[in-house]
C-alpha cells in the first residue's frame, strides 16, 4: 500500500514504554525515538491523537492497595500523564510537527482543556494532540480514555502500542509455548478475559466498531505499519470493518 491505511488514530501508549530499560522515569533516547516515529506517520498526513500511560511515575491502583484514598490516588495518576504529555510534546515538536496537549483537568498555565471541536480542528491542521489526565475522573484507565477519545473525534482506529508483538494466550515472557493471536472479536476480550485493555474500554469499542492494533512499540517502523494496514500484530474488534 502506498496510502495509509487509517487516516485518523489514536496511539495508545504506555508510561513504561518511556521508561525505557530503566523501568522508571523518562527516558530522552526513548522518548525521541517514539517521537520521530509519530512525526514521520503525521507527514505521511496521518491525523494523530495520543494517549499516554503514568504508570512510569505513578500509578493510582498501586497507591489505592497502599492505603490511600482511591480518588487522591487516581488524581495523583492523571497529573502523571501529563508530565508525559508535555516531555512528548517537546520531543514532537522538535521533529518540526506542531503539536498540542489538552487535558481532562483544566490546567489553562500548561496545556490547553479538552475540547473535542478543538481537538478535531488541530488535527484537521496537521497538528499532533495529546490527551492528558485521562477522562478527568478516578476509576477509569487511559485505555477507556483512548476508547472514549477515539469515539468522540471519530477516529478510525486505536494503535495500542505493547512491549510484545501482539496478543497472547499466556505471558510469551514465561511461557515459551505462548499462542499470539492475529485476530480477536471485541466479546473474545471480554469472554477470554485477556489483559490486553480493561473491560469499560473493550465495551466502548465494541459499541462504536472502532478496531484496536495491537504492535511492538519496541521494533522500529511498526507503528508505520500498523497504519499503513500491514499485517502485523494482533487486531482486535472491528468485524464491521474490512
Amino acid at each position: 500500500m502506498t496510502e495509509p491505511k487509517y487516516k485518523r488514530c489514536v496511539l495508545k501508549v504506555s508510561g513504561e514504554s518511556l521508561a525505557g530499560e530503566a523501568g522508571f522515569g523518562i527516558d530522552a533516547a526513548t522518548l525521541d525515538a517514539l517521537a520521530s516515529e509519530i512525526a514521520e506517520i503525521s507527514r505521511l498526513g496521518v491525523e494523530v491523537a495520543l494517549v499516554c500511560g503514568g504508570g512510569n511515575i505513578w500509578r493510582g491502583l498501586k497507591g489505592a492497595k497502599g492505603g490511600m484514598d482511591r480518588t487522591t490516588a487516581d488524581h495523583m495518576g492523571m497529573l502523571a500523564t501529563v508530565i508525559n504529555a508535555l516531555a512528548l510534546r517537546d520531543a514532537i515538536e522538535k521533529c518540526g510537527v506542531p503539536c498540542r496537549v489538552q487535558t481532562g483537568i483544566p490546567m489553562p498555565l500548561v496545556a490547553e482543556p479538552y475540547i473535542r471541536l478543538r481537538a478535531v480542528r488541530h488535527l484537521e491542521k496537521g497538528r499532533v494532540v495529546i490527551f492528558a489526565a485521562g477522562t478527568g475522573s478516578p476509576f477509569f484507565s487511559t485505555d477507556t480514555t483512548a476508547s472514549l477519545r477515539a469515539a468522540e473525534i471519530n477516529a478510525e482506529a486505536i494503535l495500542m502500542a505493547k512491549k510484545v508483538d501482539g496478543v497472547y494466550d499466556a505471558d510469551p515472557k514465561t511461557n515459551p509455548d505462548a499462542h499470539m493471536f492475529q485476530q480477536l472479536s471485541y466479546l473474545d476480550v471480554l469472554n477470554k478475559d485477556l489483559k490486553v485493555m480493561d473491560s469499560t474500554a473493550a465495551t466502548l469499542c465494541k459499541d462504536n466498531n472502532i478496531p484496536i492494533i495491537v504492535f511492538n512499540i519496541t521494533v522500529p517502523g511498526n507503528m508505520l505499519k500498523a497504519v499503513m494496514g500491514e499485517n502485523i500484530g494482533t487486531i482486535l474488534g472491528g468485524e464491521n470493518n474490512d
